[in-house]
């Protein structure tokens, strides 16, 4: 990258700067469940951004399950596509009697096209809920695989503070152009869903 130079020595007196790039971050859709089946974004997902940020704000279940995603190629006909993950997941108790980090590859997939768990074991306590983030790389590319990273906190089922860590790609060189966000069993009885695109520099 070229430097830049302005047309004077004191920044309290520049009057103009040459063209900086920068990252930007622009909203483009939030979603709100309300005994949802599902929470899916079928536009939006395009060439137009670089990465693509869901922000996932005091998701509470209809019953104890997985908080989980898939992707699609075809818009939002099937969401199936083929993912390779690692799952890491550190806890806390309540009571202060455990806590630890693991690796969980009960939770990871090897060239699957099931729903990739984010966030496990949510409870359904009026207060319980989770919340956090996945990011989505490129997903528009026609060469590169479809990385993903994800990180969610919940107050899980058996009273713990968890903290859920998951990567992977989706490994498909097709475009990706919805993604889905569903519970492995009941409903998303509440809570909001924000898609964010990010323009690199």
């Amino acid at each position: 990258m070229p430097l830049l130079y302005h047309n004077n020595n004191s920044i309290s007196n520049i009057t103009s700067f040459a063209q900086i790039p920068s990252g930007s971050l622009t909203l483009l859709s939030t979603s709100t469940a309300s005994g949802s089946s599902s929470i899916s974004f079928t536009s939006g997902i395009d060439s137009t951004y670089d990465v693509y940020k869901f922000e996932f704000i005091n998701i509470h279940a209809s019953a104890v399950a997985n908080f989980n995603f898939n992707l699609s190629t075809d818009g939002g006909s099937n969401y199936n596509v083929t993912k390779t993950t690692t799952f890491v997941q550190a806890y806390h108790s309540e009571s202060g009697s455990g806590a630890g980090v693991i690796y969980d590859n009960g939770k990871d997939l090897a060239q699957s096209t099931a729903d990739q768990i984010i966030d496990y074991g949510l409870k359904i306590d009026n207060d319980a809920n989770s919340s956090g983030t996945l990011h989505l790389f490129n997903p528009s590319s026609s060469v590169f695989v479809k990385h993903f990273m994800s990180r969610c906190s919940d107050n899980n089922a058996s009273d713990f503070a968890i903290s859920s860590i998951v990567a992977g790609y989706g490994n498909t060189t097709s475009p990706v152009n919805a993604i889905i966000f569903r519970m492995s069993s009941g409903n998303i009885d509440a809570g909001t869903i924000k898609m964010y695109g990010i323009k690199a520099w």
